[in-house]
């Protein structure tokens, strides 16, 4: 059993081993760990419920530590309790190829549920974690008040909350009521240019309360206090709480406490001996006492017994079919659903390829219990509701529709966190002029491979008489150098129905972004399901040789289609709905589209520079190098020399 004398001892291992760890790697942040230990010794010793034998147990409470420099905290603690995190994985921190990343790395590190680092990435994660847990709990019934019971921790610090991210999910927890969402912040006053007060002088606690928060002070270094408080939280039911822990940054140490150089860079030999004589700690580097270790062990196998009771509990509530099939709709991998139907139902219409979106997502949806998502304020004009799918609110979260708000930030940094729950599939959904306010979590989703839909809407100039503050044009390609991140321009309905069901059930799990029209588009003369996840194939073969290729995307292969049938030159045309898959392709399949042997044109209406990856340097890139304009969108198609005829007269001209 825990002591007064253990737990400051415990505290004192985290905090030499972040000290070391650091001085080993020679940079890194030592004060937040230093600062915390006492924290986390009771939070991972005495009150989380985890097993680290099976570390992705569904009813697991989950745990994120935003300000993720902070890493070697969280590193200690997951050796303490058993996750099979090494001293020499410790040792190894911050070099090539180690588990221990400088910020923490979901699928690197046994234990850590997210990637963290960017400062309120985390904390908007563990809203969607939270949301999504009730959301999970809800859809099982009455079983799921005691199967889905876990809790969400997360741990933010000053720099956290001035992030505007941190806000905007903050209001949307509170607005939700998300009584399973218990915040910690790191309250030590300090950033890295010093004092908070520098930047920062807001009531954290009243502008929490203002949103619905319940809100609870401790000192930090009480370990009692503590525990009381923690204890406190987890019993609240109707609103999320907001635990204000006033700390010290670099408690310990002697001439860095309560200073910004404690933040970010090692405390160096010097002050490391200081530190050890001013905790009484006479130990070698690297030195974790049994005794520690044994206590968070003791909490670990405490863990183990209330996952295996739990497992015999669901196996029980599996008897019942509406659970199981309830349990399978949020908690199993989804199978794809015969597509040809859904195909053959939209391939021959021409409209607006969001008209089309919202058509395939509700015919998925009907298959597909998973998929779950909204938008940030656009729900009519993004086609993005599931119908009949309700509406996700405070204290009826059994729904799949999420209204976000004017958040898009947020609502990109909690699909994350809802893509960490179970197996659902979310999505948001935005004008692509607005993906810049995501760009944040898309990438994070893309480092960490997360199945995060985002459906972006209004993709040009087609956009029309909003103007150029809403016409995206150079979006697309920001987008598309994201690692790991699949972007989808859909031609017609056929392109846009195979989009939604790649995206949302096949090949390994990655983000994906399902780019659409305002205004209508004809179908395509030619349907190629398996082209389209190929990324490119081939749309239309002239009489004779082609003497050359039009890759278009979107709107502008119906463009393309009609330049190349009017043009007495022979142009194969190519619809490329995702360039990312393509270049996937063996090289035989990209030249069975691609001859090398011909000259390749691209027509797209944004950014032609970053085409010339597929065109080469003597390519033809046509397509919009400046802001667009405020006018009917045919009106701009001609302006911009991006309509048939213009098209045209361009490839002729190129070929001459």
């Amino acid at each position: 059993m825990w002591t007064d004398a253990l737990r400051t001892r415990a505290a004192h291992t985290l905090r030499m081993l972040a000290i070391d760890a650091v001085n080993e790697a020679k940079s890194g942040h030592p004060g937040a760990p230093m600062g915390l230990a006492d924290l986390a010794v009771v939070l991972f010793g005495e009150h989380l419920n985890y097993d680290p034998s099976v570390p992705h147990w569904a009813n697991r409470d989950r745990f994120v530590l935003s300000n993720g420099h902070a890493s070697m905290l969280q590193y200690g603690a997951l050796h303490l309790c058993g996750y099979g995190l090494s001293l020499e994985d410790l040792k190894a921190f911050r070099q090539l190829g180690s588990r221990t990343a400088g910020h923490p790395e979901y699928g690197l590190c046994p234990g850590v549920e997210t990637t963290t680092g960017p400062l309120g990435q985390g904390f908007a994660n563990a809203v969607g974690m939270a949301l999504g847990g009730l959301m999970i709990r809800a859809r099982l019934g009455t079983a799921g008040a005691t199967l889905m019971d876990h809790q969400v921790y997360v741990i933010l610090g000053d720099g956290c909350m001035m992030e505007g991210v941190t806000q905007e999910a903050a209001s949307m927890a509170g607005h939700l009521g998300l009584s399973n969402l218990i915040a910690i912040y790191d309250d030590n006053g300090v950033t890295i240019d010093g004092r908070t007060d520098l930047s920062f002088s807001e009531d954290v606690p009243q502008r929490f309360q203002a949103m619905g928060w319940q809100v609870l002070h401790v000192d930090g270094h009480d370990q009692a206090a503590i525990k009381e408080v923690l204890t406190r939280a987890r019993k609240e039911a109707e609103r999320p709480v907001l635990v204000v822990a006033k700390t010290h940054i670099g408690w310990g140490s002697p001439n860095r406490q309560d200073t910004a150089k404690a933040h970010g860079e090692p405390l160096g030999a010097e002050e490391t001996d200081a530190t050890r004589a001013a905790l009484g700690w006479n130990e070698e580097d690297f030195h974790v006492p049994a005794d520690v270790k044994s206590a968070f062990e003791a909490q670990a196998l405490r863990g183990r017994s209330r996952r295996e009771a739990w497992t015999a509990e669901l196996e029980k509530a599996r008897d019942d079919a509406s659970f199981a099939q309830a349990w399978r709709g949020c908690m199993e991998p989804p199978s794809l659903p015969d597509m040809g139907s859904i195909v053959e139902g939209l391939a021959s219409k021409t409209d607006a390829t969001r008209g089309l979106s919202g058509a395939a997502l509700n015919a998925l949806a009907l298959e597909m219990p998973q998929l779950v998502g909204g938008s940030a304020d656009l729900t009519g004009s993004n086609k993005s509701a599931i119908k009949d799918g309700g509406v996700v609110r405070k204290g009826h979260y059994e729904a799949r529709n999420l209204h976000y708000g004017i958040r898009e930030h947020a609502m990109g940094a909690i699909c994350n966190g809802l893509a960490r729950c179970g197996t659902l599939i979310p999505f948001g959904a935005t004008f692509l002029a607005f993906s810049d306010y995501m760009r944040p979590p898309i990438r994070l989703a893309g480092l960490m491979k997360l199945r995060a839909l985002t459906v972006f809407t209004h993709d040009s100039i087609g956009l029309g008489e909003d103007g150029p503050t809403h016409q995206p044009v150079e979006q697309l390609w920001a987008l598309r150098l994201i690692p790991k991140l699949y972007v989808w321009r859909p031609a017609d309905g056929c392109e846009t129905a195979m989009a939604w069901a790649y995206a949302s059930t096949q090949g390994e799990a990655a983000p994906h972004a399902l780019v659409f029209t305002r205004q209508k588009l004809p179908p395509l003369p030619r349907r190629d399901p398996e082209g389209v996840w190929r990324g490119g194939y081939v749309v239309h073969e002239p009489q004779g040789d082609a003497e050359a290729v039009v890759i278009a995307t979107g709107s502008e292969v119906s463009i393309a289609l009609e330049a190349a049938q009017a043009s007495s030159r022979r142009f194969r045309v190519v619809s490329m709905p995702c360039l990312e898959r393509f270049l996937e392709q063996p090289e035989d399949v990209q030249q069975e589209v691609l001859p090398p042997s011909l000259p390749v044109a691209s027509l797209e209406a944004g950014r032609t520079d970053p085409w010339a990856l597929i065109t080469g340097r003597n390519g033809l890139r046509i397509g919009i190098d400046s802001f667009g304009e405020s006018a009917p969108y045919q009106d701009l198609y001609v302006h911009f020399g991006l309509d048939a005829p213009s098209v045209q007269k361009k490839l002729e001209d190129w070929l001459a």
